[in-house]
């Protein structure tokens, strides 16, 4: 117990950190500043799998005795970076959900830092009982292996077939359920979440409704990336710790990648490509008891990822270029 006490206190000594010292005042966040927090929370979740290998491998506090499961250091180490790689690379998709939320509802860029910030403690909580809940399920149900396998399979052909359809914000179920109950107001309040008056809370402002879409469609996604970590590894301190940092992380990312994302065209094959492989070891390598190793596990993810980023850029560049000669051979003309 002292274990996961402890790791909670200490991601919210670094949220209290991030928003009530280092970000206290609401300002827009440039992309070097994004650069350099992403830097240090994937520093910080590389640096917590050295701990994972010698706790697990040494049994500090616990941990693969009464805490996770009984495995040598160096393949927990890997399972939970296998675990934080395929979490990091399905936030992809949360990323452009959150940048369309933020263009639909106006959102000053000063204070999309809050937004995003208060939704990743939402997350840390709905996102912890769902992992907790989804362990229970897998280690006393095995069929619940099968069924995550099933989703994955089924949200791969949905990203391949979609193609990234509409958003629409203001249909959400939960945005319409709480207008019954308060207005919302027309723009942004300095920052507030809510309109208060006498003490009451009369009115609730756009940040906070985006706020609300932000927090439910996470959960969605959740339904997607847990059960793929699942097939990984059904330790729950594994499971919750490279998830956790994953989303730590997602803050400072979607800043460094908001500007851009239109420029990754392939990488939904990639996400699609990576559902579909950890779908195949639950649905077929798991009842055929064939062990795939951490290690090829996390190659095979990375190589997924990292083509469809290299192929998007080179198509990318490829357009960039055809536009600049047609650009040349109109100014040739012209003159």
């Amino acid at each position: 117990m002292i274990v996961w006490i402890g790791f909670i206190v200490l991601i919210a000594v670094f949220l209290t950190l991030d928003l009530g010292v280092l970000n206290k005042n609401p300002h827009k966040i440039s992309t070097r500043e994004a650069i350099r927090w992403t830097s240090l929370w994937v520093s910080l979740s590389l640096l917590f799998s050295v701990f994972i290998y010698f706790s697990y491998e040494n049994h500090w506090l616990g941990i693969g005795e009464h805490i996770g499961h009984n495995v040598q250091g160096g393949k927990a180490a890997i399972t939970y970076l296998t675990g934080y790689i395929i979490e990091q690379s399905l936030s992809m998709d949360n990323i452009f959900v959150i940048a369309v939320i933020f263009s639909y509802f106006q959102i000053p860029l000063q204070y999309q830092h809050r937004v995003l910030f208060w939704g990743i403690v939402g997350a840390l909580v709905f996102r912890g009982a769902m992992i907790f809940a989804g362990s229970y399920l897998v280690e006393h149900f095995e069929i619940v292996m099968y069924f995550f396998g099933a989703i994955l399979l089924w949200t791969a052909y949905k990203m391949l077939k979609s193609g990234g359809g509409k958003i629409h914000p203001n249909e959400n179920p939960v945005v319409l359920f709480l207008r019954k109950f308060l207005p919302v107001t027309k723009g942004i309040r300095s920052g507030h979440f809510f309109i208060k008056r006498n003490g009451r809370i009369i009115a609730m402002t756009p940040l906070f409704v985006a706020l609300v879409v932000v927090e439910s469609t996470d959960v969605m996604f959740a339904f997607d990336s847990i059960p793929a970590i699942f097939a990984v590894t059904t330790d729950p301190f594994l499971v919750f710790t490279s998830n956790i940092f994953a989303i730590l992380g997602l803050r400072s990312l979607y800043f460094v990648l908001a500007s851009i994302l239109d420029k990754f065209e392939y990488v939904k094959y990639s996400l699609a490509a990576i559902l579909s492989f950890v779908g195949i070891k639950m649905l077929v390598f798991h009842p055929l008891h064939i062990e795939v190793p951490e290690w090829l596990s996390l190659a095979v993810i990375v190589v997924f990822m990292a083509s469809g980023i290299l192929f998007s850029f080179l198509k990318d560049r490829k357009t960039q270029k055809g536009s600049d000669l047609v650009k040349e051979g109109q100014v040739k003309k012209e003159s």
